[in-house]
């Protein structure tokens, strides 16, 4: 995530990844604070064994797509809601990237998914992760009631 203060959004990404116990970390990755720390992330995420990178950002949310532009590993991108705009800013940075440098866009504030998103991605070569995925999707299934009470 690009602050602290992205954190109350994305902890509902850590908590599905840690339902579905998928390996994950969770760090604080400013595109514009700290810039090494993010060339250094992204350039070596794939050698240190990452999968998918979720990346929360607010504002004019560079985050996913600096990443994206580092590493060809699937980037999802969770906008981060803003005071003046809502999120709105930071869901148009993500999803208006230009032709080449693709970030998975998820709804603003939609961490919860995204995790979901890159469970289901790392499944396809995991089949732990994809039993752990089709197990929680059964239990939600089930969990919806015929009828009204």
């Amino acid at each position: 995530m690009g602050s602290q203060s992205d954190y109350p959004v994305m902890k509902d990404c850590e908590k599905i990844l840690k339902i579905l116990k998928v390996k994950h970390q969770v760090l604080i990755i400013s595109a514009h604070r700290t810039p090494k720390r993010m060339f250094k992330f992204a350039e070596t995420a794939e050698k240190n064994g990452f999968g998918v990178i979720v990346a929360g950002a607010g504002g004019a949310a560079h985050l996913p797509g600096m990443v994206a532009s580092l590493t060809t590993l699937p980037v999802l991108g969770v906008p981060i809601e803003t005071k003046k705009l809502k999120g709105l800013d930071s869901l148009l940075s993500m999803a208006q990237m230009p032709k080449n440098v693709p970030v998975g866009c998820l709804a603003i504030e939609g961490a919860f998914n995204a995790g979901l998103l890159a469970a289901s991605i790392i499944g396809i070569s995991d089949s732990k992760i994809k039993s752990n995925l089709e197990k929680w999707r059964r239990i939600q299934t089930q969990s919806i009631k015929k009828k009204p009470k």
